[in-house]
């Protein structure tokens, strides 16, 4: 019936009603504006200013969690959860009673969005709702909906109701193509959960994906927990770059930026040494799945995972990786030539290449062929200044503003969540995007994009409107300035949006397949695009503004920035592709040949090119294997297509009205509803992509440019 999941993290699968908007444009209330420029627009100057007034009352009598009544306490969580499961047994009952026809699709659509509305809400909130109670109850509730959805996907009633309407071809033929669409999907869920099984092996599908859903949800608490190391084992110069406890040393991350060679090689060392418990859970995660694949028909979970997609076969996906490698090859032997040479200019007594030097000495580099010292750039990416960047380009492409709001008390788990609402000139509210940007204690450190509620037409002739969270982890703003960005923020903000458009201008009439519920390889398509967007001169002069002065960033300035973001690009695109290859090995044949490590160690080295460490176990933090497993290659694949689309629609002009809604009406409006081969097509000279026979012609688009 559906997948939860995140985006960015990926994925995402709607949630919940909220009241009607209080109003557009009134961010003045609650919010204190500091020495900045008071030239911004409503938007850049509520992202300027700091939260005042309205803070989350842990005591005090609130509302609920977007808007959500009975999420006003930890408990809600249960009450939300049973209202859905007695909703769900009607609609089931609704549609077994049902003669096939398009009735069926809507109340199968209707049972995925009431399960939806509680899942993903709830998969959003036991990762970044700061009080633990609100975390462990949500993630209670997952739990519950999660395996409700495994046993729908084995009812063999529900599946005969929908296999009457499929086996009927003059129905189907009667059905416009959405809807067809959208029954054959569900099918395939069906299918892929193995309906097909008999009684017993049926049971067996859904124990294991329980069993695959409580090791995901281990391992991806694993990846982030920091490692100790006794402090007398670390130099003690080194030590005030971690965080001490007592005679321990904690290390949460690669400190990959470290200037510091010796912080960067202990961060690595310690953060990735092997926890055998973390090990044995990914071992299980990867034996389980390929079990619940065979189970159900398939040779590998790849060749499961990777059906609807656009690649279609993880064949013809290491068939894109190993071409896109040959096709690197040279200039990441360039790359790494010129990074050696950087470090043994700084280091000359330790010049070997480590592989926790790239991100640091490729940055150096940059800095000083561009002079693009983060410091110089940082005072003209204001968050007020980007998010007003971002108001001006969707406001020429697309005829879309943002209105910052007030929420109402307890609709925010935090009291720096900003609400904007997403408006169309013509159209009117198109959805809402809750902007969780700061850092906090016990916030996940990556950037994702959250489905809170699906879009979809409602019986009554409304449209559902979408509701999402874009969740990152900027600095907060300090008492002279507002949040300063460095470049790298910038344009992550901007893949993010990317993520977030495609949720707001989906308008498809089923939540099954709205905005991002479309096959992964395509879904990272509008983010990746808005990259292209962040980097293009034109683009960036509109926003970068010094956030005292009100002055604009320098043309020679803009121009070196977008110019140094092809410094060593081969090698930082060759090190995906050995992220993407080592996920699909993870998730080929099995019984593995050998231990995740050793075959962590040959890929690293036949694919990215430096030596393995000893006694680390990168795996171990590769998060990215239970929301993208076995498509991990779909950010690869992906920045293929988006280099299409940016070269055939927005290369010679990235303002162009008439090209933005061509993309909003022949790509990001049907969501997954349509084939995402078909939506790919962006020129009537360029025939609809087929991997087998056009994989070079992007590769070349993506790396000639």
């Amino acid at each position: 019936m559906l997948c939860v999941g995140k985006l960015g993290g990926l994925g995402a699968r709607a949630a919940v009603l909220l009241p009607g908007r209080a109003g557009l444009g009134g961010f003045g209330a609650g919010l204190r504006a500091r020495g900045v420029s008071t030239s911004w627009s409503p938007v850049g100057a509520a992202f300027n200013a700091k939260p005042q007034g309205r803070r989350l009352d842990l005591f005090g009598e609130r509302g609920g969690l977007f808007g959500v009544p009975e999420l006003s306490a930890p408990e809600g969580f249960r009450v939300a959860q049973e209202q859905a499961l007695r909703k769900t047994d009607v609609l089931v009952a609704r549609a077994c009673a049902t003669p096939p026809g398009p009735q069926t699709v809507l109340i199968f659509d209707e049972l995925s969005d009431t399960l939806c509305k509680v899942a993903d809400l709830a998969d959003f909130v036991k990762i970044a709702h700061p009080e633990p109670a609100f975390r462990e109850a949500a993630e209670e509730a997952c739990r519950s909906i999660g395996t409700m959805v495994e046993k729908l996907n084995t009812n063999v009633e529900l599946y005969q109701s929908l296999q009457k309407l499929l086996a009927d071809e003059k129905l189907m033929d009667s059905l416009d193509p959405e809807t067809r669409r959208v029954a054959e999907l569900f099918m395939f869920d069906f299918e892929i959960s193995g309906i097909h099984l008999d009684k017993e092996k049926r049971k067996r599908a859904v124990d294991l994906n329980v069993k695959i859903l409580d090791l995901s949800s281990t391992f991806l608490m694993g990846a982030n927990l920091p490692n100790k190391i006794e402090k007398h084992l670390l130099p003690e110069h080194i030590r005030q770059n971690f965080t001490l406890t007592g005679d321990h040393v904690m290390i949460d991350g690669l400190h990959a930026e470290a200037p510091d060679d010796l912080v960067r090689e202990a961060a690595y060392k310690v953060f990735l040494y092997p926890n055998a418990g973390q090990l044995r859970c990914l071992e299980e995660l990867l034996s389980s799945r390929d079990l619940l694949a065979k189970l159900v028909g398939y040779s590998t979970y790849a060749h499961r995972a990777l059906q609807g997609t656009i690649a279609k076969t993880p064949e013809t996906v290491m068939e894109f990786l190993e071409k896109l490698s040959d096709k690197l090859l040279e200039r990441t032997t360039k790359d790494f030539e010129m990074i050696r040479g950087m470090k043994m200019k700084l280091n000359p007594h330790n010049s070997e290449l480590m592989p926790w030097d790239p991100a640091y000495y490729s940055g150096v580099i940059r800095a000083e062929r561009y002079n693009i010292e983060p410091s110089l750039y940082c005072p003209f990416f204001s968050l007020g200044a980007c998010m007003e960047g971002l108001n001006i380009l969707f406001s020429r492409l697309l005829g879309i503003s943002f209105h910052v709001e007030q929420p109402a008390k307890g609709e925010v788990w935090c009291e720096d969540v900003r609400k904007l609402a997403v408006v169309h000139e013509s159209e009117g509210l198109l959805g809402y995007i809750y902007c969780d940007f700061f850092q906090r204690a016990d916030k996940p450190h990556q950037d994702c994009h959250f489905t809170i509620r699906g879009g979809r037409l409602k019986e009554d002739g409304d449209y559902q409107l979408p509701v999402v969270v874009l969740m990152l982890n900027l600095p907060h703003s300090s008492r002279n300035s507002p949040t300063l960005l460095t470049p790298g923020m910038m344009e992550n903000l901007f893949h993010e949006m990317g993520h977030a458009m495609h949720s707001m201008l989906g308008r498809t009439r089923y939540q099954h397949v709205t905005g991002t519920r479309c096959p992964t390889d395509f879904a990272e398509v509008p983010s990746i695009l808005m990259e292209y967007f962040a980097n293009d001169y034109r683009v960036v002069n509109q926003f970068a503004r010094h956030y005292q002065t009100g002055q604009s960033m320098p043309k020679h300035m803009v121009s070196r920035l977008c110019e140094s973001k092809k410094v060593c690009a081969a090698a930082d695109m060759q090190l995906q592709v050995f992220y993407a290859i080592l996920d699909q090995i993870y998730h080929g044949k099995h019984p593995l040949r050998r231990s995740t490590t050793d075959i962590l160690k040959e890929t690293q080295e036949k694919f990215y090119g430096l030596p393995y460490v000893p006694n680390t176990a990168w795996q171990l933090r590769f998060s990215h294997l239970v929301g993208y497993g076995a498509k991990y290659y779909s950010y690869l694949m992906s920045r293929a297509v988006a280099s299409m689309v940016w070269k055939e629609c927005f290369l010679r002009d990235p303002f162009n009205r008439a090209a933005g809604d061509r993309y909003r009406r022949e790509m990001l409006a049907h969501g997954g509803g349509r084939e995402p081969g078909l939506m790919v097509q962006v020129s009537d000279e360029l025939p609809a992509i087929s991997w087998s026979q056009n994989t070079y012609l992007c590769i070349e688009l993506m790396l000639f440019e």
